[in-house]
């Protein structure tokens, strides 16, 4: 995610959070734009899921999420109630958990309602290591996919694995995926993938789903036809990435990926504990939008 798509969320979403005493909470129609939904009743159901998902991690729902509203105009002087909900922290990050991952306010909104402080550093950082996470499944899921195609085309999984390290080779420069291993001190016993860097996660799962479809729409059907292929696409994004003086094998390795996970999840179990829960009377909805 972009450095001024960050800036510009931060400050959208600081400047929608209410306080009364010690207790902050957020407004769901407020929210609803911020989260890119255009209409009111599609974030209702979004609404739903996370107060269920709130029930089922054993959380008091009316601490998390409290029914309010506001009496607005509708014209020639007449006014209505207009429903509205105020959300404590934990609501909004179960509200974001179960939007559209794919949109970066949805992204932005799961890491600013996880973390402690709304300092964006840290948002920043917490941004960047679910964007690496995201990567490395979405890897998993084309990989899987490649072995599917080729398996339906008899080449098996030994195949499939040749395929794959001459793949590593194309893209690293020449190293193959043990040499890989080997330059970035990764255990025996685990994935290259698991230690790359997010840009280099990427490259692998692009020129992955690039074979893919080309296997399909070319009808390859032997081990060396789709080797050639993956090669060459491998190679194909090698070249963007060096055009760019990215170059793929001389990048520092990251952080296991299974520490980034577990860090993760274990902010994700702290945050009902940090999340303070709204108080009792119903907060104040100082301004509703209109549906």
């Amino acid at each position: 995610m972009k450095q001024s798509v960050i800036t510009r969320l931060h400050t959208r979403f600081e400047d929608i959070v209410h306080q009364e005493d010690d207790t902050e909470y957020w407004l769901a129609r407020e929210l609803q734009p911020l989260l890119g939904y255009a209409k009111w009743s599609n974030f209702e159901q979004v609404v739903e899921k996370a107060r269920v998902a709130c029930a089922t991690a054993g959380q008091p729902v009316a601490d998390h999420f409290a029914d309010v509203g506001k009496m607005v105009d509708v014209g020639s002087g007449a006014q209505r109630n207009v429903p509205d909900i105020a959300l404590s922290r934990y609501a909004c990050y179960l509200i974001a958990q179960n939007g559209d991952p794919r949109k970066d306010e949805i992204a932005f909104a799961m890491t600013y309602f996880a973390v402690q402080t709304r300092k964006q550093e840290l948002i920043e950082q917490r941004l960047a290591e679910w964007e690496r996470v995201r990567a490395r499944e979405k890897l998993t899921v084309s990989e899987k996919e490649l072995s599917r195609i080729i398996f339906e085309r008899g080449i098996d999984n030994s195949g499939f694995a040749r395929i794959r390290a001459r793949g590593d080779t194309a893209l690293f420069g020449g190293y193959s995926t043990q040499g890989m291993k080997d330059r970035l001190g990764v255990p025996a016993n685990r994935p290259l993938a698991d230690f790359l860097p997010t840009i280099t996660v990427k490259a692998k799962d692009f020129a992955t789903e690039l074979t893919n479809v080309q296997v399909q729409q070319d009808g390859l059907s032997s081990e060396d036809a789709v080797t050639a292929k993956h090669v060459q696409n491998n190679r194909d994004v090698r070249d963007l990435l060096v055009q760019r003086n990215i170059v793929p094998e001389s990048l520092p390795p990251a952080e296991d990926i299974k520490k980034v996970e577990r860090r993760l999840k274990a902010d994700e179990k702290r945050l009902p504990r940090r999340s303070t829960p709204l108080p009792k009377g119903e907060p104040d909805a100082d301004q509703v939008d209109g549906e």
